[in-house]
């Protein structure tokens, strides 16, 4: 029995598997194929975005079958002697197309190639992204991102002497809890089932709260619990009280499992008559606060201070003037965000459902890294400011299979509010949203109106809309600033939305526009360079609208094999470059269009119908507007 080397390796493959030496000549070039995936993106520092230990050892394994092709010298089987009773030498030198080699060394070297490739291929099965599909397609450039990992540390809340009753008060346990896996590197807090009351939840890095079925996360309405600290609300900075959920400058977080958290939003919203059912506002009246004018309800006193603070002259300079000790005198109404994590780098929020906040729902700032999936974003349709989920100046982002009934926007883009959000300068960018739905809410999906950092490659495909007030909502404002681009949006089916199907508002909020158009400048919100195909919108209020500013038009829409029905007319004003391309309007009412001020408009193959005789109808001064 001698050593014998692998030169001849191709040959084994030629005779064990009957194949040609130009198929066997590529299995090299596909390991060095393979290695290359693995090189270290330096752009996000992430090595096939995986985990670096598993694409370390995927490497290595790469490494030696290659070094295994390549150096055969040094790598031998054994065979058995010669028939004459000598030894073979080298397998080179005996192995021939004509003699078979000896049936022991084609299997012993079959299955150690075998092995390497079968345990190649799986590893790297093992290391893509589970969301590695919704990358298809995609029109920009994104890294491929993954839910975080986590340390095999498991603690229950339980062990910290938390007790699910819904009135004991369980903040120091869910600390103590975060701060002992914490001390470990991080793991895992199994919330059992239960209702567990708690002020205010501080998370830390490479902690995933998971909650059990039948777990609830209650949080405790006393204000007191939530300290004023300053921080970023509806785009400018100024103080308010904490979140019930919280964290900031955190790397690996995660809030997952099929439990429920409620933020007791109804302990901190005013409400107003009409927007309650009057079984509801009578149920609001016995519960305490203060009625004013028998119209309004409110929390408290220190609410209706906060209040006439806002709506005086100056109000919004006034609240971020404030100095702690201030804010703090009028708590209720600088109520929080339910879930506000900032400046944090791979979040994951999944399969939880998250209700009834006190004022925003999921507000992730400046994050990196981002993916929610699978979760329930609820909040009663009467709640003020009661957003779903707000995405404000982040990178790098998926919303997949999420439903949303809210009482606000549901998903939105924002990168910051006027001057703060120029001054930090972060657009939101590198988003995906796929697969959700939204019933009620102002808007199912919403860019702005705090657009001022800018908003760039967002792409949102098969989404439904039922119900809402606006289906796709693009709104901001004169003194904004900011560019929103590189949307991309298509396959969405809308039913029954109250007010526009498609709607561009650069007039958000304004009631008086000025008689003097001012000049273009860093204030000047721009909407420009937007694809929109495939959207199927039934029964809405208004088909598509786009009111544009005369100073800066909303530039380059493109609309495609899409089909609206609404009860009144369509609007393309103040627009430049809008394109339409086989797109159906039927409006129950008066014309199916009116177009405005519009120049360098295309409308090809487009069918509108409405009880009018002129189906388009031409106003102010319009330039190479074209219907083919």
């Amino acid at each position: 029995m001698v050593r014998t080397s692998f030169k001849s390796i191709n040959c084994l493959f030629l005779r064990t598997f009957k194949i040609s030496k130009a198929h066997t000549s590529i299995l090299p070039l596909c390991i060095i194929l393979n290695i290359s995936c693995h090189i270290p993106d330096c752009k996000s520092n992430q090595i096939l975005k995986q985990p670096l230990y598993i694409s370390l050892f995927n490497i290595s394994l790469s490494v030696f079958y290659l070094l295994l092709c390549v150096f055969s010298d040094y790598f031998f089987v054994i065979l058995p002697e010669s028939p004459d009773g000598g030894v073979y030498h080298h397998f080179s030198e005996q192995l021939s197309f004509d003699q078979p080699p000896s049936l022991i060394s084609m299997k012993l070297t079959s299955v150690l190639l075998g092995l390497c490739m079968a345990a190649s291929v799986a590893v790297n099965a093992s290391t893509l992204s589970s969301y590695a599909h919704l990358y298809d397609g995609l029109p920009f450039d994104m890294p491929v991102i993954d839910k975080p990992m986590f340390p095999a540390n498991t603690v229950s809340l339980t062990d910290f002497g938390a007790v699910a009753d819904g009135k004991t008060l369980n903040t120091e346990a869910f600390a103590n809890a975060i701060d002992a896996l914490a001390a470990k590197g991080g793991g895992t807090l199994n919330v059992p089932a239960g209702i567990w009351m708690t002020g205010p939840i501080a998370m830390k890095s490479n902690i995933n709260l998971h909650l059990d079925g039948g777990a609830l996360i209650l949080f405790s309405p006393d204000p007191d619990l939530y300290p004023a600290i300053y921080t970023v609300y509806e785009g400018y900075e100024a103080y308010r009280a904490i979140s019930p959920i919280y964290g900031e400058g955190l790397e690996n977080v995660a809030i997952t499992g099929d439990g429920v958290i409620d933020g007791n939003g109804a302990a901190w919203r005013q409400v107003k008559r009409d927007q309650m059912t009057p079984p509801q506002w009578r149920r609001k009246i016995k519960s305490g606060g203060i009625l004013v004018n028998d119209n309004v309800w409110y929390p408290s006193q220190d609410y209706i201070d906060g209040e006439k603070i806002r709506e005086s002259e100056d109000g919004i300079a006034k609240l971020k003037a404030m100095t702690k000790e201030e804010a703090e005198a009028i708590k209720r109404f600088i109520r929080p965000v339910m879930v506000k994590l900032v400046n944090c780098k791979n979040v994951y929020l999944q399969g939880v459902l998250f209700q009834n906040s006190p004022a925003w729902n999921l507000h992730p700032l400046m994050c990196e890294n981002l993916i929610i999936d699978g979760v329930y974003i609820k909040n009663p349709e009467y709640a003020q400011n009661g957003d779903g989920l707000d995405v404000e100046s982040c990178k790098n982002v998926i919303i997949y299979r999420s439903t949303l009934d809210v009482g606000d926007d549901a998903i939105c883009i924002k990168s910051g509010k006027d001057e703060d959000g120029r001054r930090r300068g972060i657009p939101t960018e590198n988003v995906i949203v796929k697969d959700c739905r939204v019933f009620q809410g102002h808007g199912g999906f919403v860019v702005g109106s705090e657009m001022s950092g800018g908003v760039n490659n967002v792409a949102v495909s098969d989404c439904q809309f039922i119900g809402t007030d606006v289906g796709l909502r693009f709104k901001s404002t004169r003194g904004r600033g900011g560019v929103v681009k590189n949307i991309f949006i298509d396959n969405i089916n809308m039913l029954d939305i109250v007010g526009e199907a498609l709607l561009f508002d650069l007039y958000y909020w304004v009631k008086n526009a000025p008689k003097t158009i001012p000049p273009v400048d860093e204030t000047t919100p721009q909407f420009r360079d937007i694809t929109i195909t495939r959207v199927s919108s039934f029964n809405s209020g208004i088909p598509v609208k786009f009111n544009g500013l005369p100073e800066m038009p909303i530039e380059n829409i493109k609309v495609g094999n899409s089909i609206f029905t609404a009860q009144k007319s369509g609007l393309l004003s103040e627009s430049t470059g809008i394109v339409f391309d086989n797109v159906d309007i039927t409006s129950a009412s008066g014309t199916a269009m009116t177009i405005n001020n519009c120049s360098n408009a295309t409308l090809t193959d487009c069918k509108f119908t409405s009880p009018a005789e002129e189906k388009i109808l031409y106003t102010g001064k319009n330039k190479n507007v074209k219907v083919k």
